[in-house]
């Protein structure tokens, strides 16, 4: 819902470009997409880039700073089009990319686009294969794969990317026996927890497990956790300031997945958020594509931890 109240498509376009350039000419590490067709929780007729199209867009518009998908749904794209399409997006970007990528939930998008909706059992049967495939794609030669859910047959990947050893792989999603098992064998990053302090604990120690019986360096993977913020002065009406932020979302709704206040009330759901085995930290900023400002102020509460 960020670009309710811009009109026009290109207008809405370049709302969001303009976005990801003053993160690029500020000092953060990454931008960020979600892999989504419809506005979420609730489908809208509100305009919905799409995510790939659009990160091989933003390669182009910057020039410094990292771009994710947070996450790719793996049922969207078959796993060796998606190593072919992170492939070519990382060049494009001269190894900037963040590729992020998990099992889907959003069952009504999936079924409007035609997509089959699988059991929870085969979703994540057949995102356990796709990251393997994907990973192997992106450090090996005639790839040979026979799985349940997808079969490749030496697929050519050239070239596989410009960061070494491959593409950044950030896998969503918080399954104590697949997901957080498949980071521990194959990702560069986690993102767990959705910014809660215990859950983040709780994810955290499950990974660091799942790295001791594989025999991984768990401070190799990068444990991030995702905020959503919108920041404000003290004795603002956050209803009122919120209003046009919020897209037409309710405000009972906004405030219940929104940390709302000042800088150093922002700051410390951020040092919690550390504090419980987090290391990068994403934010959301609402509103961000109808006034530049937030995205540095935003940028000054990130800072204080740099």
């Amino acid at each position: 819902m960020d670009l309710v109240g811009i009109g026009d498509p290109y207008e809405q376009w370049e709302a969001m470009t303009a976005v990801a350039k003053a993160a690029d000419a500020g000092s953060w590490d990454s931008i960020w997409l979600y892999d989504h067709f419809h506005t979420v929780p609730d489908p809208s007729p509100e305009t919905t880039f799409e995510c790939w199209t659009t990160t091989a867009a933003l390669a182009r518009d910057t020039h410094r700073v990292n771009i994710g998908q947070m996450v790719g749904c793996n049922g969207y794209r078959n796993p060796a089009l998606y190593a072919k399409m992170a492939s070519t997006v990382d060049v494009a970007s001269n190894g900037r990319l963040y590729a992020g990528i998990g099992a889907g939930w959003y069952e009504q998008e999936w079924k409007a686009y035609g997509y089959e909706w699988p059991e929870l059992r085969d979703r994540m049967g057949a995102f356990r294969e796709a990251v393997e495939i994907v990973s192997r794609m992106w450090t090996e030669d005639d790839v040979v794969f026979n799985g349940k859910y997808y079969s490749v047959d030496k697929p050519i990947n050239s070239p596989k990317g410009i960061r070494k050893p491959h593409p950044s792989l950030w896998i969503g999603g918080g399954g104590e026996k697949v997901t957080l098992k498949l980071v521990a064998q194959y990702g560069d990053a986690a993102n767990i927890g959705g910014g809660d302090p215990d859950t983040i604990r709780e994810k955290a120690a499950i990974l660091k497990g799942h790295c001791e019986t594989l025999g991984r360096n768990y401070d190799d993977i990068i444990k991030s956790t995702s905020l959503n913020i919108f920041p404000l002065d003290a004795g603002t009406d956050a209803e009122k300031a919120t209003a046009k932020a919020r897209g037409g979302v309710a405000w009972d709704r906004f405030a219940a997945q929104t940390v709302i206040g000042t800088d150093d009330e922002i700051a410390s759901k951020v040092e919690a958020a550390l504090e419980a085995g987090a290391d990068y930290i994403l934010f959301y900023v609402a509103g961000v594509a109808h006034d530049l400002d937030l995205v540095a102020r935003a940028e000054g509460i990130a800072r204080r931890f740099a």
